[in-house]
C-alpha cells in the first residue's frame, strides 16, 4: 500500500520537506490493462508491408499430370524442375504478409488513462520496483522525490554525482553490465546493442537535464505531460525505478483534480 506522504530530497540526498502523493498513486496495480496498453503503443511503431500479388507466379509451369511417377506440383518446361507452388525454388509464399492486415492496435481512452495510471502507481511500490530487476538498496525512499533544481543540472559529472548521493548510481552500473552486442542479423538493422533498462526521471521543464543526462546507459528524461505506459513499464513489465521532481508531482495533481472532475 503507498503512503500517504512522501519525503523530498535534495541534490545532495538529504531530506528538506514531506509532500502529500496525489490520488494517482493510489490507484489499484492492473498489470493485464497495463499490457494491453503497452502492446498498442508497440504498434504505432510498425510499418504496413505485403507482397507483391505476382511475386512467384511469373512463370509457365503447368503440372504434368498423372503417370510420370511424379508429383503433380507445377513444373518448368523442358525441365522436371518444379516451381510456382510453394515450397518450391523461386515459387510463391503459401501465406504471404498482406498489406491489409490492421496492426494499428487502438483502446479505449479510459482503458489507456487506467494504464497510465496504473504504471505510475506501480513505480511508488517498493516490493513491484525490487521484483523488476532494478537495485534500490541505497535508494532513500521509494517513491524517489527530488527538488526542483534536479532539472537544472546542465552537466553530465553534476548529475552523476546527484545520482550517487540519491543511491541510484548502482542501478545504472547494473545496466552498463548488461550491455552486449545482439546475435544475429539485427546487428546490420539499427539495433545492434541489448541492454537493461535503467531509471526515468520524470520532470516538468527542461533546464539543461536532458542533454547532461543522454550519455548515462538505461536513463531516460521525460516531461510529466509525455509520460505513457510504455515508459513506465518497458517491455510489459511495471515497476521502473522512477526519479520524480517536486514539480512534476505537482502537474500530476492537477491531472488527479481533472480525473476527479470526469
Amino acid at each position: 500500500m503507498v503512503k500517504l506522504y512522501a519525503k523530498v530530497f535534495d541534490l545532495d540526498g538529504k531530506q528538506v520537506d514531506r509532500i502529500r502523493l496525489p490520488d494517482i498513486f493510489r490507484t489499484p496495480f492492473r498489470p493485464d490493462v497495463i499490457k494491453r496498453a503497452v502492446v498498442a503503443i508497440q504498434s504505432h511503431s510498425l510499418q504496413p508491408k505485403g507482397r507483391d500479388p505476382m511475386a512467384g507466379k511469373r512463370t509457365t509451369a503447368e503440372s504434368w499430370g498423372v503417370g510420370y511417377g511424379l508429383s503433380r506440383v507445377p513444373r518448368l518446361r523442358d525441365s522436371s524442375r518444379a516451381a510456382f507452388a510453394p515450397g518450391t525454388v523461386g515459387g510463391r509464399l503459401a501465406h504471404p504478409p498482406v498489406v491489409e492486415k490492421k496492426i494499428y492496435k487502438k483502446i479505449p481512452k479510459k482503458e489507456k488513462r487506467l494504464a497510465l495510471f496504473s504504471a505510475i502507481s506501480a513505480s511508488a511500490q517498493k516490493e513491484i520496483v525490487e521484483a523488476r530487476g532494478h537495485i534500490i538498496d541505497s535508494v532513500p525512499e521509494i517513491p524517489l522525490i527530488v527538488t526542483d533544481s534536479l532539472e537544472s543540472v546542465k552537466k553530465t559529472k553534476d548529475l552523476k554525482r546527484v545520482l550517487i548521493n540519491l543511491g541510484v548510481w548502482p542501478d545504472i552500473e547494473r545496466v552498463k553490465g548488461s550491455i552486449k552486442v545482439r546475435s544475429g542479423k539485427g546487428k546490420m538493422r539499427g539495433r545492434r546493442i541489448k541492454m537493461a533498462v535503467g531509471p526515468l526521471i520524470v520532470i516538468s521543464k527542461d533546464d539543461g537535464i536532458v542533454k547532461a543526462a543522454r550519455n548515462f546507459p538505461g536513463v531516460d528524461v521525460v516531461n510529466v505531460k509525455d509520460l505513457n505506459p510504455e515508459l513506465l513499464a518497458p517491455g510489459c513489465h511495471p515497476g521502473r525505478l522512477t526519479i520524480w521532481t517536486v514539480s512534476s508531482i505537482e502537474e500530476l495533481r492537477k491531472i488527479s483534480l481533472v480525473k476527479e472532475a470526469d
